[in-house]
């Protein structure tokens, strides 16, 4: 796991038909593997690798059929591209996650939060692996089925803490639990906007925290576009301004501009503690 508290870029790796933004694109192994060397050159910290959509009413894809997927692709990177880059696993069933891990990936990315499978949080104390516990709504399915909130970020909040307090339970270190509030996941667009406005409240709980936004619809409603490949630069903007609210983790699709944005609100947020530092010194 990447201790650092520096931006950590987590590239995402669909090897599935049906993504909201790049789904069929990686089903090929070699395509996979070319995707895979472009983020590395890129800068990526981390791979994400899933099989099975969880964009607003898919359908839930088997254990078999996710394993078929992700492994040789796992396997693949481990041979010909890095034994050393940290995989994560997107998926929650905790056979996957066992199977992906003896296959070379080193960390699970639940967006469930471990409530699709809740032996997911057994196996990753078992395995001494991080992961990441997400907030959703109901189901990819049903998530976006008029969801709604009283007060989204103090549900959300209260929603994570029920996950992390059943993954401390399950003896999963505090050291390796990251949260994430599940942008886009059963939340309408002012309920996103209010989540990105209060993420130093998620950063509050003193868990490493991981946002999603990357090519999110929400954000086209903003910027008046349906086609998620041209809302990089929403996404930069919100991976900049959630480092500056103390955000670590980022799983994106835009490895370099995510990357670029991340480092530059880095040095001026380091840049302005500096300042700080020097007023009491």
């Amino acid at each position: 796991m990447i201790s650092s508290k520096q931006p950590t870029i987590m590239g995402i790796l669909n090897v599935t038909p049906d993504s909201f933004s790049d789904g069929g694109k990686y089903t090929d192994i070699d395509n996979a593997l070319q995707q895979a060397a472009r983020m590395l050159a890129e800068g990526v910290d981390i791979i994400d690798i899933g099989g099975e959509s969880t964009r607003p009413g898919a359908d839930p894809v088997t254990a078999e059929q996710q394993i078929q997927r992700v492994i040789p692709v796992i396997k693949a990177i481990r041979k010909e591209l890095s034994s050393v880059i940290p995989i994560s696993i997107d998926t929650t069933l905790a056979r996957v996650a066992d199977t992906a891990i003896n296959a070379g990936a080193t960390m699970i990315n639940d967006v469930s939060g471990g409530m699709d499978d809740p032996a997911i949080l057994s196996l990753a104390a078992q395995l001494d692996s991080p992961i990441v516990l997400m907030h959703r709504l109901g189901t990819s399915k049903t998530m976006q089925e008029n969801p709604f909130y009283q007060d989204v970020v103090q549900e959300v909040l209260a929603t994570l803490k029920k996950q992390t307090d059943a993954a401390l339970q399950a003896n999963i270190k505090a050291s390796h639990i990251i949260i994430d509030p599940g942008i886009g996941f059963g939340k309408r667009k002012q309920d996103n906007l209010a989540l990105l406005a209060h993420l130093d409240e998620f950063v509050a709980t003193g868990y490493p925290v991981l946002l999603g936004t990357s090519r999110k619809r929400f954000m086209g409603s903003i910027c008046a576009t349906t086609e998620p490949s041209e809302l990089v630069c929403a996404t930069a903007a919100t991976t900049a301004l959630a480092i500056m609210a103390g955000v670590q983790y980022f799983r994106v699709h835009d490895i370099k501009e995510n990357r670029q944005a991340a480092d530059v609100a880095w040095a001026i947020k380091m840049a302005a503690q500096n300042k700080n530092q020097s007023y009491l010194t």
